[in-house]
């Protein structure tokens, strides 16, 4: 079976979301935040396993472009300058499938590491 291929990106800065369509007829609503804490670039991810890096802060952030990038991707402009890292479709189909999971994880994550005032 193939990836599914996104057939529709829309970008909804009031609700804070990216509304993705794929070909499998899935649609998944994105916040900001969400893609911006778990991008695809070396940033976050790190250069290998066990390298992930805590993303905080980012409650507020805004995407203001969704460029396109082949017919496989989209590059996402966020207004704290992060503009790295290809959100393939496969990559989007991930997020919105397992989005419960992986935001569980990210709190768990960031109220574990946060530092304490």
């Amino acid at each position: 079976m193939s990836d599914p291929i996104a057939t529709e990106i829309r970008l909804r800065r009031a609700s804070r979301m990216l509304e993705v369509s794929f070909t499998d007829g899935s649609r998944f609503e994105l916040p900001f935040e969400y893609l911006r804490v778990h991008s695809p670039s070396a940033e976050v991810k790190g250069h290998g396993p066990g390298q992930e890096v805590l993303v905080l802060g980012k409650e507020n952030v805004v995407i203001t472009a969704v460029e396109p990038v082949g017919q496989y991707a989209v590059k996402l402009v966020f207004d704290d300058g992060h503009d790295t890292g290809l959100y393939t479709w496969k990559y989007l189909h991930e997020l919105g499938r397992d989005r419960a999971a992986k935001w569980a994880r990210y709190l768990e994550r960031q109220a574990r590491e946060r530092p304490k005032p």
